[in-house]
């Protein structure tokens, strides 16, 4: 008797596995068809997320770019003398020079915002600002768009 009723309890014991098995693969099923149908349902929102974050000009240390741009409303005596000082103390001024890509506008104003941003992003990291003895100033606008 005893075998009998171990071997009826083993008997009872592997169906009640086998029945445990086939309804953990019939519900795993299901979940594994539910939680594709949610991700394929987020997915679209995601994509959409990524694209307009994409759209807004992030640098690759996640800050915003930024330009640093001649103040209009400085006249153009000192947007000169603060040109000449951004071109003799580390601004790139080669392509504001005659018959080069950024010549023209041949403007004070067009020429110092080049030579103010050209030393801003040389020198921003090591302490460098966007003053310019007030004349200058930040923007987040690209100004090789807004301007045209």
């Amino acid at each position: 008797m005893i075998g009998f009723g171990a071997q009826s309890w083993a008997s009872s014991t592997a169906e009640s596995v086998l029945l445990k098995e086939n309804y953990c693969s019939v519900s795993d099923r299901g979940c594994c068809n539910s939680s594709r149908r949610n991700m394929l349902s987020t997915l679209p929102r995601i994509l959409l997320a990524l694209l307009f974050l994409s759209s807004i000009a992030p640098k690759s240390d996640g800050q915003f770019e930024e330009w640093c741009v001649a103040d209009e409303q400085t006249p153009a005596a000192e947007l000169q003398r603060a040109l000449d000082w951004a071109c003799g103390n580390g601004a790139d001024c080669r392509k504001i020079q005659v018959n080069q890509p950024c010549y023209l506008p041949n403007t004070v104003k067009d020429h110092a915002s080049f030579a103010f941003n050209s030393y801003y992003q040389k020198f921003k990291h090591k302490g460098g600002t966007c003053y310019f003895k007030a004349a200058a100033l930040i923007t987040v606008l690209d100004p090789s768009t807004y301007g045209n």
